[in-house]
């Protein structure tokens, strides 16, 4: 694809998330959303492979059915109120609709189907783009509407999304599927909490940005999309190797890494709301990704896979990506957590 074209659509993407986050009007900001979606079709389907051509169907028809129900459901309270604010967005209906309509458009349970396939027929840097980039435009939508939306489907939608992130992960053995069931658990835990303080979804949001596009830049630098190839990668790269399993422990969200810390405001601000039920399911919950997460580990750095004695040291090519990148977002994933104060004083 031409370096042209490639920026005209980024710049596109820019432009949509842009959209959406200055707007108001319901109009606007699904002018926005649309913008997004038309600009990163022609992305996901530059490489004319079938399953990449697959993806990018699976995707448009989702995200259509999506923006055709939140442009229904605001017409619907604008016929109702008078309104096309999205701050007053007060009809039952229309609020419930364009809630589910929001989860469809970034993944949550129990409209997650069309996700882990999607992620799948991706390349990675378009995998990273669709996690991380197009999460950001539906979000500050769902801040905007939490206050409007039942505490119930809000807990609902958390409390699914938890569970089928953890339990849709523990027999993937690609790690694009896996990183589509990790972004749908830690989704979960940005939605629970929006209701109640959504300065603490932002954070979590940026959190979960920073550490996925660490495992995505890392896979990227080691050419992997698999397991059992992952687990080759120890002998080309140890230091990569070792920093990606002290990633994936912040993803799974251990201290002292930065995962930690998101996780723990939100069980904190559960508990506080008078939530410990749900506060304890969470956490239950996230035993679940942290199995996969673990087990990630395990093939990386407890294994060595099968080989003969003479391709245990490869032959080393000279490395042409950049990494740094790789480097920043490694060093956000794995030293944040002293920064935790600093968080809960911009959250309060």
């Amino acid at each position: 694809m031409s370096p042209f074209v490639i920026t005209i659509l980024l710049s596109s993407l820019g432009l949509g998330t842009t959209l959406t986050f200055m707007s108001s009007h319901w109009l606007l900001a699904w002018m926005g959303l649309e913008i997004n979606t038309l600009a990163i079709l022609p992305l996901m389907a530059q490489h004319h492979h079938p399953r990449a051509v697959e993806a990018t169907t699976k995707y448009f028809l989702a995200q259509a059915a999506a923006a055709a129900t939140i442009l229904f459901a605001s017409t619907i309270n604008a016929w109702a109120t008078g309104e096309w604010n999205i701050n007053c967005l007060s009809h039952p209906v229309a609020t419930t609709m364009t809630m589910m309509a929001l989860a469809l458009k970034v993944g949550l349970a129990p409209t997650h189907f069309w996700m882990p396939s999607v992620m799948q027929g991706l390349d990675l840097l378009t995998g990273l783009i669709m996690a991380t980039w197009q999460k950001l435009a539906p979000f500050a939508l769902i801040i905007q509407m939490a206050q409007f939306t039942y505490p119930q489907l809000l807990s609902v939608l958390g409390l699914l999304s938890v569970l089928v992130g953890g339990w849709g992960g523990l027999n993937q053995t690609q790690l694009r599927k896996i990183l589509a069931y990790s972004s749908i658990a830690h989704l979960g835990w940005m939605i629970i909490i929006a209701q109640f303080k959504p300065q603490l979804t932002i954070l979590a949001l940026m959190t979960y940005i920073i550490m996925t596009s660490a495992m995505f830049l890392t896979f990227k630098t080691l050419h992997t999309t698999k397991i059992n190839t992952l687990a080759m990668a120890w002998t080309k790269t140890p230091l990569i190797t070792a920093t990606t399993a002290l990633a994936l422990l912040s993803l799974g969200g251990l201290p002292p890494l930065t995962g930690f810390m998101p996780k723990w405001l939100i069980l904190q601000e559960l508990t506080t709301q008078g939530l410990p039920l749900t506060a304890t399911i969470m956490a239950l919950s996230a035993l679940l990704s942290l199995y996969f997460y673990l087990r990630l580990c395990y093939s990386m750095t407890l294994t060595t896979s099968p080989n003969v004695n003479n391709s245990s040291t490869p032959w080393r090519m000279q490395n042409t990506q950049t990494t740094l990148p790789l480097a920043i977002f490694m060093a956000a994933t794995l030293l944040l957590l002293p920064i935790t104060p600093l968080a809960q004083a911009l959250t309060n």
